[in-house]
């Protein structure tokens, strides 16, 4: 049968009647779908949800072939039960070697690393990204705090209860100890790079500026195999059902027959999330 993708469809036209077997999938079934499967585009967010129900079909079908639905095409057991039912029965796969979970652990030490650490103190003098004057004026401002700041670091808990536009500011400017990612990623990549102490100026972000001291980093290290096994045993079997799952709706694919669609490489990311 010939399989049409989507996103390779001139014009950005309709796309063609999609068919599992004998099943049609409608539009109007993957319009609804589309709210589960967030994109940068509509016609992004189509295509995964269009996907996502021609797997959800073959693995129906593939249920009744094994009886694990009645005739109407329900679940003899519930939801997810059904599909853990089915791929117990279907899917092998292999259990990692402690071999290749030391070569893994060995050649991924990023993955498996306690992250830098960051204790740090701020006030935020707010202005939108476009509010030129707001962000000139909350500048001058950040720096003449950043003074008063060097004769009296002892004044930061006042200054943020005065200025700081941050909920922060009841805590005295505290954000408390940080980690990559739990702030704006402009402030977050700034706050990598500085030394402890008072930064010397005010730092950018979206809401504006930040008089910024950092009090403490603990740098992260790498964590040695024997505290991390269960982890990296587990993404090495993430890793394998992922193939093997792919593999096993592809052959899904061309065994039931799908019409107006095609699998992708990630056959199998939408049900493994």
């Amino acid at each position: 049968m010939q399989k049409i993708d989507i996103e390779q469809l001139p014009g950005g036209g309709m796309p063609p009647p999609i068919r599992v077997g004998e099943a049609d999938i409608d539009e109007g079934a993957i319009a609804r779908e589309m709210q589960y499967h967030p994109a940068d585009s509509a016609g992004t967010a189509q295509l995964k949800a269009a996907r996502a129900l021609v797997v959800r079909e073959l693995l129906r079908q593939r249920a009744a072939q094994l009886g694990l639905t009645d005739r109407d095409g329900e679940a003899i057991e519930e939801g997810d039960a059904v599909i853990a039912a089915l791929l117990e029965r279907d899917l092998d796969v292999p259990e990692p070697a402690e071999a290749d979970c030391r070569r893994f652990h060995a050649s991924h030490p990023e993955r498996f690393s306690e992250p830098t650490r960051l204790r740090v103190r701020h006030v935020l003098l707010a202005a939108a990204p476009d509010d030129a004057p707001s962000r000139d004026g909350g500048y001058r401002l950040g720096e003449k705090l950043i003074r008063q700041l060097r004769e009296a670091p002892e004044r930061f808990t006042e200054l943020a209860q005065r200025h700081s536009a941050c909920p922060s500011r009841e805590e005295g400017g505290e954000l408390g100890w940080l980690l990559p990612g739990q702030t704006v990623p402009e402030l977050d990549r700034a706050l990598q790079h500085l030394p402890e102490g008072l930064h010397e100026r005010p730092l950018a972000s979206r809401y504006g500026w930040h008089v910024v001291s950092l009090d403490a980093r603990v740098e992260g290290r790498t964590l040695p195999y024997e505290e991390v096994a269960d982890r990296v045993r587990h993404s090495l079997r993430e890793q394998a059902t992922r193939r093997a799952l792919r593999h096993y709706l592809l052959a899904l694919e061309a065994a039931i027959g799908v019409e107006g669609i095609a699998l992708d490489e990630d056959a199998a990311g939408a049900l493994m999330q």
